[in-house]
């Protein structure tokens, strides 16, 4: 599944060649729609395709993420072949368009979902007689002149984040200068996201942040990490790698990294086991990974974590296992919630596209003796309800969904109509200082604990002895 190269499913045909039609020889310039979630899709364009004069880029198609549709990737980003910049359009009008613009190649750039739903989208596509493409794991990643370490994952909701910042933390313990650069969430004015620099909590207010961005940034800055992020991860690199001595790449999804790593984490979730043989690309992970942390291990079921070390040895063999607990905190006093019927907010990605039942507010309501976990759905408006009609499977858990104001303003709304006693906040930031709670509220963390040998500080002590104390002399 790994290294370079491409993988096509042409009109009728399995991996045959792109130029085995008559049809492709004929044109100038070659049609490429570009399917995406404003991420994977605009990085793929920045590296292989905007200064292709062969290949004429006609639309991104925006998917899983609410309200990204009906732009346009700028000018400024799309480069001289573009000069009215490239439109961006909703996957569910993706069959027209192809037909409409005559599209010869469908590039399918976005993370987290299933095989078979890659191979719907790829027979819908194929049977309008237009190739599908994934794209070889190599293609994209842009070397550096620093070390690099990626932490990515088999499923989003595995436990990326903990995992970094622990990373980081035991860097900078060791003297290095670390740039924590994260995987894009780029939802805003495209043009004033081409790089991000987070190094302050005011830096979230500047860059006009959603709730999503600052679940993953806000921890890194309180943790004293500077963070990178944007749309150009060349330029993006560019800057990192001045500020650091290692960079470190916080990865989205289960997606891949952006920069060619030299250490490769990869965390794999026994609460979901065999999904890291089932989802794209969390599997080109799995076999890719120098290392994989078995995660969550103090809440799963010990079948479920044998099912998920067999699916890594028959995979990945030589992948070192590090074995971890993902304890909760609760800031304040934990005794409250006894008794209690408590609303739990937990990340949004995890429970929608992540397919989560569950995370750390769950955790601490069934530890600390809550009464009843209530179903907010019945008290849900506006994109929220959205947002539940969308992904049912959510069950009774409140997604923290904020890409833009109305659905902030709706997840209010929603809190203030439910009729808990008590909300626990499950989401890696504190959500009272993003939103008003009307309610008594309790936040819950999580954070990495791993268990016996090997450890995170072992296979540092390793990756450093190889790469010459991480680029210092």
């Amino acid at each position: 599944m790994g290294g370079s190269g491409w993988f096509v499913l042409s009109a009728g045909l399995a991996g045959v060649s792109r130029n085995a039609g008559e049809r492709k020889k004929s044109m100038a310039r070659e049609r490429i729609l570009i399917m995406g979630a404003a991420g994977r899709d605009f990085h793929n364009f920045n590296v292989l395709y905007r200064n292709n004069k062969n290949i004429e880029v006609v639309a991104f198609t925006a998917t899983q993420i609410p309200d990204i549709e009906g732009r346009s990737y700028p000018p400024v980003l799309a480069g001289d072949l573009y000069p009215g910049g490239i439109p961006i359009i909703a996957e569910n009008s993706l069959r027209e368009y192809l037909v409409h613009e005559k599209v010869d190649t469908a590039v399918f750039s976005y993370s987290d979902v299933s095989y078979e739903y890659v191979m719907q989208k790829a027979a819908r596509i194929n049977s309008l007689g237009v190739d599908f493409l994934l794209l070889g794991s190599k293609e994209a990643m842009i070397p550096s002149i620093k070390p690099v370490i990626a932490v990515c994952a088999v499923r989003t909701g595995s436990g990326k984040s903990q995992t970094t910042r622990r990373v980081a933390e035991m860097l900078r313990k060791r003297g290095y200068r670390v740039a924590v650069v994260r995987h894009p969430m780029p939802y805003g004015d495209l043009t004033k996201q081409v790089v991000q620099r987070f190094a302050t909590l005011e830096d979230l207010d500047l860059h006009d942040c959603t709730i999503e961005e600052r679940e993953e940034y806000e921890p890194h800055i309180i943790n004293g990490n500077i963070v990178f992020a944007g749309v150009d991860y060349a330029q993006i690199l560019k800057e990192a790698e001045t500020e650091s001595d290692v960079v470190l790449w916080d990865g989205g999804n289960n997606d891949l990294p952006f920069y060619r790593p030299n250490l490769w984490i990869v965390m794999a979730d026994p609460h979901r086991p065999g999904h890291e043989l089932r989802y794209y690309p969390g599997e080109i992970n799995l076999y890719e990974a120098d290392v994989v942390v078995i995660n969550k291990m103090d809440t799963a079921a010990e079948e479920n974590v044998n099912k998920v070390l067999e699916n890594i040895k028959s995979r990945n063999p030589s992948a070192t296992i590090i074995r971890a607990n993902s304890p909760i905190t609760v800031d304040g006093d934990a005794s409250q919630i006894k008794g209690k019927r408590v609303l739990c907010i937990e990340d949004g990605p995890t429970l929608t596209h992540g397919e989560m039942k569950y995370g750390a507010g769950v955790v601490a309501a069934r530890q600390f003796g809550a009464s009843e976990i209530i179903d907010p759905r019945p008290f849900a408006v506006g994109k929220i309800k959205a947002t539940f009609a969308k992904y049912p499977e959510i069950g009774d858990l409140l997604p923290a969904m904020g890409y833009g104001s109305e659905q902030v303003q709706d997840l209010e709304k929603t809190i203030e109509a439910s009729d808990a006693e008590l909300v626990l906040i499950g989401t890696p930031i504190d959500l009272s200082r993003v939103i008003r709670i009307d309610k008594p509220c309790l936040r819950v963390r999580y954070h990495l604990e791993e268990v016996g040998s090997p450890t995170l500080e072992d296979v540092l002590n390793d990756f450093e002895k190889k790469f010459r104390a991480l680029g210092k002399e």
